[in-house]
């Protein structure tokens, strides 16, 4: 017996404890049968495993585009497995969708079986798929090792790697190798390095991040925004968005620079989260800065004071917002905290202000910053004077526009390059 194989093996006994302990997981036990295979999983030409909600929205795209490339009268199948009720739900409404208007691709989605090889090794028995794809990095070993063991094509599709994660995996590499993927579609050079330097046999090339095939095309203007008046005719409104817990000193520095700066200026300050609202209130009362809050303004009729800040307690209004700002702050970035989404202000013609810590969008690339499409800041005084500078010299909101435009239809096609390789696996049937 090889090294490999008897580490599978003894990963299997772990798992035979697991679901002992993994009931107690509320979040585990909705889709218990499934997880566990007590509800046999149906046969399908591709099986796709989308851990979460991302990567379950990067299935149904890769789908969506396997359609389009599907030949007339052909029929096709794919299973599509996550591990979360978010990813679950896209998957069901995508499922819903294609189902009611008779696609030729028909999607089937289920909780994905727990990793332990024996399930897996049944489990591919009855999906019996052409080829398995991994999004990402959802590198499982049992589901790998019952693919191969199959004979399905083991591909990884939008894939990305980290050093830490490489440098994680490289010490295991020699056990690790037998049951790596066939083919791996990386997101860049240094990604399809990395899984070269841990699977190097696998055939590997880049292909552009499907997740820029996600985002709609800003080709259009944006509809006149569904909000009534927030600042007076005049009045330069400034957006301090989706603001975590751990920036709000440095925020609250720069809304005060602001308003010293701009006095005929009204700022709307989203917190990420509604339970930091009293927070709020508390800190800007101590700064002495005006607030009310979004819902009073809204209730009454009537716009913000000059000078003031409008505290956000209002759900599903900030890309409303971002339409009729002249200026905004996307938040999650000052503190070492990921980012949130700054694309949706650049949709709407408004170039961001961000802080340096954007991993979760780094998939959009530094050069978004090097050709003035969002401007990077350290600190709560270099975020007040980057939105000074903002209202003091504004950009064409469709030069904005148009150049994000560009800067998306260069990078777009990953979903259709996936799906080409798909189509070529999967084995369609005439109908």
């Amino acid at each position: 017996m090889s090294l490999s194989s008897a580490l599978l093996a003894a990963y299997d006994v772990l798992w035979a404890a697991a679901p002992r302990l993994l009931r107690r997981n509320a979040r585990l036990r909705e889709g218990w049968e499934e997880r566990l295979l007590r509800r046999p999983l149906p046969e399908a030409a591709l099986w796709l495993q989308a851990a979460s909600a991302g990567e379950a929205f990067l299935a149904v795209t890769v789908l969506r585009a396997l359609e389009r490339l599907l030949p007339e009268g052909a029929r096709l199948s794919a299973l599509a497995t996550t591990n979360t009720r978010q990813g679950r739900d896209i998957l069901d409404a995508a499922a819903k969708e294609l189902r009611e208007r008779d696609a030729s691709l028909t999607l089937l989605p289920a909780y994905c079986p727990f990793d332990r090889p024996r399930l897996m090794r049944e489990a591919m028995r009855q999906v019996r798929p052409a080829a398995v794809v991994l999004l990402e990095t959802e590198l499982w070993p049992g589901l790998m090792a019952a693919a191969r063991e199959h004979g399905a094509r083991l591909l990884v599709a939008n894939g990305r790697m980290s050093t830490t994660t490489l440098a994680r995996m490289l010490p295991f590499a020699d056990i690790l190798r037998p049951l790596g993927p066939h083919e791996v579609l990386a997101i860049s050079e240094r990604d399809a390095a990395r899984y070269a330097a841990l699977y190097p046999a696998a055939r590997t090339r880049v292909v552009p991040n499907v997740k820029f095939d996600q985002l709609p095309l800003p080709d259009q203007p944006p509809a006149a925004p569904p909000l009534d008046r927030i600042a007076p005719p005049g009045s330069a409104f400034v957006i301090l968005g989706s603001v975590r817990e751990q920036e709000e000193a440095e925020t609250a520095r720069a809304a005060t620079a602001i308003l010293a700066a701009r006095p005929d200026a009204v700022i709307g300050l989203f917190p990420r989260h509604m339970e930091r609202l009293d927070a709020w209130t508390a800190r800007l009362s101590a700064l002495s800065l005006p607030c009310a809050r979004r819902s009073a303004l809204r209730a009454d009729g009537r716009a913000a004071a000059p000078g003031s800040v409008v505290l956000w307690d209002v759900f599903g209004e900030l890309g409303a917002a971002f339409a009729a700002a002249d200026a905004a702050f996307v938040g999650g970035s000052l503190a070492p905290l990921g980012g949130q989404n700054f694309l949706e202000p650049l949709a709407a013609g408004l170039v961001p202000v961000i802080g340096p810590h954007w991993h979760n969008f780094a998939w959009v690339g530094r050069e978004i910053t090097e050709l003035g499409l969002a401007r990077e800041v350290r600190s709560g005084a270099e975020l007040a004077q980057a939105l000074l500078d903002a209202l003091a010299r504004p950009r064409s909101r469709s030069e904005v526009r148009a150049a994000f435009a560009a800067y998306l239809a260069e990078r777009r096609g990953g979903a259709a390059a996936v799906a080409s390789r798909l189509a070529d696996l999967a084995r369609p049937q005439s109908a």
